[in-house]
């Protein structure tokens, strides 16, 4: 304990401000025969994190997301480790660590072994930052946040009650200073603090309270879900990339229909995305694209609950088509000729969705090849079946053309058509070809056998998200 102390104290960077008191109160220590979190679900890596900082003389809990989870006996998808520990301090102790942020600097602790890397994020204890000046902008909004506090502030700091405990792997004892998991058994989402005072400081706040209310099927405290709807302005000065970020961890949470109730309840839905004011409309137009884009989150949801990957590029060309649809049945009326139709569909929809969130190019670039593909879906005829199939993004395009087959908007016989051909050799492929031919009395020359190729498994197989 004596080595452990001096390490502490000699490790204390002076040039890094930290605070001393810590005036938020004693945390209530939470024993495994209460908390009944099961050590076989923590990340080995996550352990080790902890372990090799304490032995260094520091303080370190895993934090956050991750012993909510366990404690509801959820496998966390992502470690979060806290400390006292400055990050350059923490980056000198792990061999494949690296510095990351400005505004808010943490490490992150890269291991190695089978499958994916795994990445544990390090962060220092922060303080709370009521005198902090320059730190916080007019409208309450943190701009930087490297001030270094006690464990107590940064518990005070954190969002939500479920997400301000402390578990120290070591003693197997959870450390909960603000009632967190007494919310959990009331099945209660709660604001630490002054709500309206926390979403001025973090907009993106208001997201995360729908997000993890969807997730956890908690109800929002009334006073937590009271200033959303007068405060969501506030998401306007959030930088793009970071509102991109949680609406796609909205999406990807596998809840995300529910979220997207969620959004509406709170009135936080217009203007970040604009399809979401028409597809959440109750009007008799909106069922429609509703039915679509409701069946495409369910299946979204399903895969990601069952450990698979989803494309984001392919979730964003669901939630959008709608949108895109009117805009091509509208170029179309003007007289447009279907294919130009359908890429001046295209700008425009992508256009008015730029004036809300703004979704990367690398997703854009999917989306739009995706929609390129479903008016060759209905052209059967010569090469374009062979050519199509052999399309890198083809799987993607075939699965959105079924989810329109599903909803009635094209002819499930088409969807059927193309299964088929997907899985027939070579002549049967010819043989629905001829199928084709016979049913419209197209008398096209026949096309030369060609060798199949299987197109690449899994929906979707490009650019899976996390």
């Amino acid at each position: 304990m004596i080595t452990k102390f001096i390490k502490r104290i000699l490790r204390r960077d002076p040039m890094v401000k930290h605070t001393q008191a810590n005036n938020t109160g004693a945390p209530k220590r939470i024993s495994k025969k209460s908390h009944r979190i099961d050590p076989h679900l923590l990340s080995k890596n996550a352990v080790k994190v902890t372990d090799t900082l304490q032995q260094a003389g520091y303080e370190a809990f895993i934090v956050g997301g991750a012993v909510r989870d366990l404690a509801l006996g959820i496998s966390p998808k992502d470690f979060d480790v806290a400390t006292n520990a400055t990050p350059d301090q923490v980056q000198k102790l792990f061999r494949k660590a690296r510095l990351i942020g400005r505004r808010f600097q943490i490490v992150h602790v890269t291991f190695f072994g089978k499958g994916h890397p795994e990445i544990i994020e390090v962060s220092t204890f922060r303080a709370l930052l009521d005198n902090a000046g320059d730190h916080v902008a007019e409208s309450g909004r943190i701009l930087r946040d490297n001030v270094w506090g006690s464990q107590g502030e940064d518990a005070a700091r954190r969002d939500f009650t479920i997400n301000a405990m402390y578990y120290d792997p070591s003693s197997e004892t959870v450390l909960d200073y603000h009632g967190g998991m007494a919310d959990m058994q009331k099945k209660t989402l709660r604001m630490i603090g002054d709500p309206a005072k926390r979403y001025r400081e973090d907009p993106v706040r208001m997201l995360r309270a729908v997000r993890f209310a969807a997730k956890t099927g908690f109800d929002l405290d009334s006073a937590t879900r009271a200033p959303i709807a007068k405060l969501g302005k506030l998401l306007n000065d959030v930088p793009s990339a970071r509102l991109f970020d949680e609406i796609l961890k909205l999406l990807m949470s596998g809840y995300s229909w529910a979220a997207i109730q969620g959004l509406k309840e709170a009135g936080l839905h217009h203007g970040l995305l604009p399809l979401l004011d028409h597809i959440l409309d109750d009007g008799e137009a909106s069922k429609g694209a509703n039915s679509f884009v409701k069946l495409a989150l369910a299946n979204t949801d399903q895969r990601i609950q069952s450990g698979k990957s989803v494309s984001a590029g392919f979730l964003f060309a669901t939630l959008l088509w709608p949108d895109l649809l009117k805009n091509w049945k509208a170029n179309i009326a003007k007289g447009v000729a279907n294919i130009p139709a359908l890429h001046d569909a295209m700008d425009d929809t992508i256009a008015t969705q730029s004036s809300g969130m703004t979704i990367q190019r690398r997703f854009e670039s999917d989306m739009r090849e995706i929609w390129s593909m479903q008016p060759r879906f209905e052209r059967r005829v010569g090469r374009y079946p062979y050519r199509l199939i052999e399309s890198p993004r083809f799987r993607a395009g075939y699965d959105f053309m079924l989810l329109r087959c599903a909803t009635g908007e094209l002819n499930p016989a088409i969807g059927q058509w193309w299964t088929d051909f997907i899985e027939a050799d070579t002549v049967g492929q010819d043989e629905l070809m001829a199928s084709v031919k016979n049913e419209s009395g197209n008398n096209a020359s026949p096309t030369k056998r060609r060798r199949r190729r299987k197109p690449k498994a899994a929906l979707p197989p490009e650019g899976a998200s996390s």
